[in-house]
């Protein structure tokens, strides 16, 4: 027995130096707090950045091409636009193509309400007339004032192009020493904007004057307003819905881009994190409080990592997802 006791006693001497088990942690809680913010239902959609769709130039009448506007250059109301024969072709705005000579008193019609529209905004006449369609003496007269400053003798339809306002030379077709009379260049607008090609069931809310926001390749986002809607169909395809978005602050003349279009919104409702949400077994949601009991809630609208919820007080702190 006195054996037994020593060795069980050198036993319990043998362990003095062992450390005790730490204790274990309790896992920490990540926390949220129930807040009000405004929530948008939003989605990004690629498109393209530019000046918009072209307009091709075609040249009219007899004549050789001498001279074509550089690419990028800006297309100004009552100024040369291109050269044939070494003569030049000016520009006129408006939607009626001249298709006459413009040259005799007594001459009637929406060409010439045209061109006195064109020549009072350049300084040349005056809508101080009875019959603005009447190319009476004294528009003839302002005629033949701005054909001077020009060097050109009669305004036809070969010495000037119609176009429905001022635009930008996006690219060449025609080169020098080719027939006047043929597809010259091609006129896009000079404000920039992003085409969005959209399926028709994507563009139910999408509305003329809605504001989007363009995110550019550099990370950076710019406003744009939605400028127009145009639904485009080809045989044995869906039809298309194509979306133009006029921008002015991008710094770019052409880029891939992301536009984000925003459809309902709601103002400073209660909001949790998504990581929040505790699916019942019941049905529905709830979520955790921090002394680990459920309180049920009704949920809304989801958007940018939020979601809105009722019966909750604003506020309190419940458990989320880290």
């Amino acid at each position: 027995m006195l054996a037994l006791a020593a060795a069980g006693f050198g036993a319990t001497r043998a362990f003095p130096g062992r450390a005790a088990p730490a204790p274990v942690a309790k896992p920490s809680l990540t926390v949220a707090t129930v807040t009000r913010a405004d929530l948008a239902d939003s989605r990004m959609m690629p498109g393209t950045l530019g000046y918009g769709a072209g307009v091709t130039v075609r040249g009219s009448g007899a004549g050789i091409v001498t001279q074509l506007p550089k690419v990028g250059a800006t297309v100004r109301r009552g100024k040369p636009l291109y050269r044939v024969d070494d003569q030049p072709v000016v520009v006129l705005f408006g939607g009626t193509p001249l298709f006459r000579p413009l040259d005799k008193p007594g001459l009637t019609g929406r060409d010439v309400a045209e061109l006195r529209d064109n020549l009072t905004i350049m300084g040349y006449a005056s809508h101080r007339v009875r019959d603005n369609d009447v190319l009476d003496n004294g528009l003839l007269a302002a005629v033949h004032k701005w054909l001077k400053d020009l060097d050109l003798d009669v305004l036809s339809p070969a010495r000037a192009v119609v176009l429905d306002g001022p635009g930008r030379v996006s690219a060449l077709t025609a080169r020098l020493g080719d027939p006047a009379a043929g597809d010259l260049f091609t006129v896009t607008g000079t404000g920039k904007v992003v085409t969005v090609p959209l399926d028709a069931s994507d563009a139910g809310g999408v509305r003329v004057g809605a504001a989007v926001s363009v995110q550019l390749p550099s990370g950076d986002a710019v406003p744009g307003v939605v400028g127009s809607v145009g639904t485009v169909a080809e045989a044995g395809e869906t039809p298309k819905v194509t979306v133009t978005v006029k921008v002015s602050a991008a710094k770019l003349d052409a880029a891939a881009v992301q536009v984000r279009f925003t459809g309902q919104v709601r103002k400073q409702v209660l909001t949790v994190p998504v990581g929040a949400l505790v699916a019942l077994r019941e049905g529905g949601y709830a979520v955790q409080k921090t002394d680990g009991s459920l309180l049920p809630v009704k949920t809304g609208m989801f958007a940018d990592g939020l979601v809105e919820v009722d019966l909750v007080p604003e506020g309190l702190e419940v458990v989320t997802t880290p």
